[in-house]
């Protein structure tokens, strides 16, 4: 992965050192046939969760037992959502799906304009230049939100062919639909009224849920000549009148979320940000991918609070429950944060981290030079090798669920988990 080696200096800011603590036991692992980057679901019992064996799963989280699986023409990294009775999501295939949440089977489906990965020729100036390369950091499509209004049932996505798409969750039939200058990866945010998404094309977009009109649309950064793909992978989120979301230009940024308006933006001094944000009292929770941080910001001024680092890239976005929070990084290890003493309360390791870390993490840490090892860092075909020795070590990128005292999440080593909550 070329990107650039960055060194922090944050002497007034207390960064921990991630350190290895067991979270209670392992409740199950549900096993699938493929890397797991959807987050899950978790509805009347049952976890739903996708896989790129091309299937969503529907999981007893009792036993971690199968009760039906729905196979679709494509990878699902799109995470469901479960509404009314039934279960939305995304494939790869181009479909959007409606399955009945207790069956699995089929409701309706809604063929978009097709799915893709982000990419280019020479992408990240890799040789060779004249080849057409996926980005290797793509791994969601966008995921579903309900407006959970009986009277005119809607679920809103986002599509690779660019567009956001307003589709009746009863019948399937389209309402409206607007187009984007990007792939949209992003998934869309419901609030007050207006859904809040970006694209790739680098803006972050306000739409009247009601009639798909344009409200504002506000730019963040770009660099189309290296093709450093700098558009919005993040979610947004919304809280006290602003909309929070982050970047892969470096950036967090907190908009008015009735104009668009900056009020302000923090510097990740180059690292992408990619997950959705998670709010408590205040402060808005977020990650970075190369710095391996989780950045702790006031909601108000965007004045960092505390950092916490981990082990790898973090892609999965961190969730709340209680006095801690979970996220998981790319090394396959689950942390579980202590919001108050910003020390560790616990960690879990994958079976895929288990088992391979010892080969391929440098001081229990990912080092992408280190696993280079003589290779040419010019060439794509070096990035995909490190790609795959990387997945081998079960990463995280599915963001946890917390339910009844369990969190759920998924891994790329191609299991589902279901552990315990740490007490302490």
């Amino acid at each position: 992965m070329l990107k650039y080696t960055l060194i922090i200096l944050l002497c007034w800011i207390a960064t921990a050192t991630a350190q290895t603590v067991t979270f209670g036991k392992l409740n199950w692992k549900f096993k699938t046939h493929g890397k797991i980057f959807s987050s899950p679901a978790i509805n009347n019992g049952i976890a739903y969760i996708g896989s790129e064996d091309h299937s969503l799963y529907a999981i007893d989280i009792k036993t971690g037992t199968q009760l039906w699986k729905f196979t679709t023409g494509g990878p699902v990294s799109s995470s469901p959502a479960v509404y009314n009775g039934t279960v939305g999501f995304g494939s790869f295939d181009g479909y959007f799906y409606s399955l009945n949440a207790k069956t699995g089977a089929l409701v309706w489906k809604f063929k978009t304009g097709g799915e893709k990965k982000v990419g280019a020729k020479g992408l990240w100036t890799m040789k060779p230049h004249e080849q057409y390369m996926d980005d290797l950091y793509d791994f969601f499509t966008s995921s579903p939100v309900f407006n959970n209004n009986p009277k005119d049932p809607m679920v809103f996505f986002g599509s690779g062919d660019g567009n956001l798409y307003a589709v009746n969750s009863g019948t399937g039939k389209l309402k409206w639909r607007f187009k984007t200058n990007g792939l949209i990866h992003a998934s869309p945010t419901l609030s007050n009224g207006k859904i809040y998404i970006g694209s790739w094309d680098t803006y972050m977009y306000a739409i009247d849920a009601g009639t798909g009109k344009l409200a504002w649309k506000f730019k963040t950064g770009d660099q189309p000549v290296i093709h450093l793909m700098e558009g919005i992978q993040a979610s947004a989120n919304c809280y006290n009148g602003q909309v929070y979301f982050g970047a892969r230009d470096g950036y967090f940024y907190s908009l008015n979320a009735n104009t668009g308006k900056l009020n302000w933006k923090y510097s990740a001094n180059g690292s992408w940000i990619l997950t959705t944000a998670a709010i408590k009292d205040n402060v808005v929770y977020t990650t970075t991918s190369d710095t391996f941080l989780l950045w702790a910001l006031d909601a108000g001024t965007g004045k960092p609070k505390f950092s916490y680092k981990a082990n790898g890239y973090l892609y999965s976005s961190p969730a709340i429950a209680g006095d801690k929070v979970f996220f998981g990084d790319f090394t396959g290890k689950l942390f579980a944060l202590n919001l108050s003493t910003h020390k560790l309360s616990g960690g879990f390791a994958t079976a895929g981290r288990k088992l391979n870390a010892d080969k391929l993490l440098k001081n229990d840490t990912l080092d992408y030079a280190y696993l280079l090892k003589g290779m040419n860092n010019e060439l794509y075909a070096s990035s995909v090798n490190v790609m795959n020795q990387l997945y081998a070590l079960g990463p995280i990128v599915s963001s946890p669920v917390i339910s009844n005292g369990a969190i759920y999440f998924g891994s790329a080593d191609g299991y589902l988990y279901s552990i315990k909550q740490p007490r302490k």
